[in-house]
């Protein structure tokens, strides 16, 4: 899609990024660099594990090889499927983007958790015929030049091709997951004001969100984080590892995009003039009323109406000091706890397992439950797997 209005070229495709390099790295190489991506030392993985220091030392100098029970407690740590020591092709581009990134060795972590949890949906999506590539715009845009106009525009573009409405928030996370096939995750970690995106070469493109925060804020973060993923061949050169993370203007971007994207301005006009009393003021009950509308937070709420009815950073800052007690204690009745993978993934898995797909034990690991609780749901499934028959008059 072309835009008259603007020099810079939208349109929407598949974006696809490429593998970090052309050579072809084997299973040494491929222990020490899962291991060196978690910042582990060969003595951290000698007490996590079975496997001694020394003998690890070897498998990384190709001096032996593991035994597949080694293999599988080393892939178990490293958060990695055994599949993937096994391959004999480029290692991967694994870029994380964090927003207030956590403290080692919480970060490695996280990213590892996101890595192959993206990965197991990614397979689940393989093994039961149920793929589709995903559907995000793809910006020509040069880097230097993109603008907060451009960021501005492309939230209205965003918004008008996936029919989000005047609304965008209450559905948001349902268009992403199920129209753009972006894999959505939700896991609690500090600090709470953070967020993080990935694009696998392979596995596609996967958010997460914390858990910790309140809805509207993992909306807002949600939206963030889209941004990133939209603007990733912008913003990063593929293949280079200095791209890792986004700028203070990339973030400043990203959170103009997400305003628009959430709160357009029209919209978001109309609904606090509605809500004003004859001396032109809101009370908190107003201003909650036009945040749950839009489901963002208060203080999202109040930057966006600095830009669309010209206030002043100064009064931002007044106003969020002046209601902070009130805010916190909504913020903490509204408090939910979403479940760590999609209702999709779950629904994948059961299908996977269903068909014969996947063992009770793979079942147990991917949906994060003992083996022991996998069995009854199977046991459980064998009486309810009943069909019905459609009615027709």
């Amino acid at each position: 899609m072309v835009s008259k209005q603007s020099n810079r070229r939208y349109y929407f495709c598949q974006i696809k990024t490429s593998r970090l390099g052309s050579r072809n790295v084997g299973l040494a190489e491929r222990l020490k660099f899962a291991r060196q991506s978690l910042k582990l030392t060969l003595n951290d993985v000698e007490v996590k594990t079975s496997v001694g220091a020394s003998t690890l030392s070897e498998f990384e100098n190709e001096k032996r090889e593991p035994r597949l029970l080694q293999l599988k407690e080393l892939a178990e740590l490293y958060r990695r499927s055994t599949a993937f020591f096994l391959e004999d092709g480029p290692l991967p581009t694994e870029i994380v983007l964090w927003r207030s990134r956590p403290n080692s060795p919480v970060v490695e972590e996280l990213q590892a958790k996101l890595l192959r949890l993206t990965e197991q949906y990614h397979h689940l999506e393989q093994w039961c015929d149920d793929h589709e590539e995903l559907d995000l715009p793809c910006l020509a845009v040069d880097a230097s030049r993109f603008g907060y106009h451009d960021a501005e525009k492309l939230a209205h573009d965003f918004r008008n091709k996936y029919g989000l409405g005047e609304r965008p928030g209450q559905s948001l996370i349902r268009v992403v997951e199920e129209i753009c096939k972006v894999k959505v995750f939700h896991i609690p970690f500090e600090p709470s004001g953070s967020a993080a995106c990935t694009r696998h070469d392979q596995f596609g493109a996967a958010i997460l969100l914390n858990s910790n925060n309140v809805r509207w804020r993992r909306n807002f973060d949600l939206a963030q984080e889209l941004f990133h993923l939209v603007t990733w061949n912008v913003f990063r050169q593929v293949g280079d590892p200095s791209f890792s993370e986004a700028s203070d203007k990339e973030e400043k971007l990203a959170t103009c995009f997400a305003r628009n994207l959430l709160m357009p301005q029209e919209p978001l006009r109309i609904a606090i003039q509605s809500q004003q009393n004859a001396s032109n003021k809101l009370s908190f009950d107003d201003l909650f009323e036009v945040a749950r509308q839009f489901d963002v937070s208060i203080e999202a709420l109040f930057w966006q109406m600095k830009f669309v009815f010209g206030g002043t950073t100064e009064w931002v800052q007044e106003n969020l000091a002046k209601l902070k007690g009130q805010i916190s204690f909504w913020d903490q009745r509204q408090h939910d706890d979403p479940q760590v993978r999609p209702l999709r993934f779950e629904a994948l898995a059961s299908e996977a397992l269903r068909k014969g797909l996947i063992s009770t034990g793979k079942y147990a690991e991917y949906v994060g439950i003992t083996r022991r609780e996998a069995m009854r749901l199977v046991e459980q499934e064998a009486y309810d797997d009943a069909e019905i028959e459609i009615a027709h008059s």
